[in-house]
């Protein structure tokens, strides 16, 4: 497992102080004493071999945690944030899968591409990748194939709702069985996303990282989700805070309100306290009830048994950050 990176507003990690370590120490503690019964991680690309040198962290992958019940056949593909530059991948990864697998959900936590090398649209490339791949596995998993979602954390939320608004581009699809299937999300999820590229609103260190210090407008305008919605965009539940600095919740209204205008249905909270970076809330006791909100908004749409499960209380915050 990798270790949670601090990922301040597009600056480079510092180094982590000695209280972060102990933070994200306590993180794999208690990952490794929750334990998982089914977990195994693919290459998310076949018939491709990483460049030399290439960081563990960079490659794509994507890991499966799988409950052992699974009644509605739902499965989530999860997109940790960090700004495009690091991925956040136990605090909005593998703790996330594990409350979906609490809920008798398979959840599937990609490690997209991302730092300095690996700009547009190779992040994209492995969200759409991601949904082809669990869909085209679902007969494995006992999957319903149109109960197969997406969830994006920050950044992360930028790369499930750029899939969500262009999954039929083919910038890189492959060529072998996988690449049939569609990329399509039945279903988004988003927490404190980046939607937009648009300079007044978004996460500037995300944009560079993606796009590069000087995009055109043309690729500023067809990344800036809010304005890419159509009739066919997924349905959507969004979670935000009004108090987060990082990444303004304008990104979540914008949205949701362009899904509204093309009658998607969507649902939209916004806590009045709380910064970035939150992840299940479990730090939070406010902010610890929207997990219970998704839940119940995945039963409503049929994709899950509800049961009021609460994220475990006291886990050890990662540094903020998109």
């Amino acid at each position: 497992m990798s270790m949670p990176k601090p990922h301040a507003a597009g600056n480079k990690a510092s180094g982590l102080s000695l209280r972060a370590k102990l933070r994200a120490l306590g993180a794999l503690l208690l990952i490794a004493s929750m334990g998982h019964a089914n977990t195994a991680t693919v290459p998310l690309w076949s018939g491709t071999t990483p460049p030399d040198g290439a960081r563990q962290q960079q490659l794509p992958l994507l890991t499966a945690y799988i409950p052992a019940s699974n009644p509605t056949g739902t499965a989530v593909v999860i997109c940790p944030g960090g700004g495009y530059e690091n991925l956040a991948v136990n605090w909005e990864g593998t703790l996330v899968a594990q409350w979906f697998n609490r809920h008798h959900v398979a959840a599937f936590v990609l490690q997209y591409r991302h730092g300095a090398d690996h700009g547009y649209p190779q992040p994209i490339d492995d969200g759409r990748r991601a949904m082809r791949w669990v869909r085209g596995h679902a007969d494995t998993y006992h999957l319903a194939r149109d109960h197969i979602g997406i969830m994006g954390f920050s950044a992360g939320g930028h790369v499930a709702s750029t899939v969500s608004t262009h999954f039929a581009p083919h910038t890189a699809i492959g060529h072998d069985a996988i690449a049939k299937f569609s990329a399509r999300p039945d279903f988004t999820i988003l927490a404190y996303p980046v939607v937009t590229m648009k300079k007044d609103l978004t996460h500037m260190g995300s944009r560079v990282n993606l796009l590069g210090k000087h995009p055109t407008g043309a690729m500023v305008e067809l990344l800036s989700n809010e304005t890419q919605v159509t009739d066919r965009t997924p349905p959507a539940f969004i979670y935000a805070t009004d108090a987060d600095t990082t990444v303004p919740p304008e990104n979540s209204v914008d949205y949701y309100l362009a899904l509204h205008r093309h009658h998607v249905p969507a649902e939209l909270h916004i806590f009045r306290e709380g910064g970035h970076g939150t992840g299940l809330g479990q730090n939070d006791q406010l902010l610890s009830i929207w997990p219970a909100l998704l839940a119940r908004w995945m039963a409503g749409m049929g994709l899950m048994d509800f049961k009021p499960i609460q994220p475990r209380p006291s886990v050890p915050h990662r540094s903020q950050g998109s």
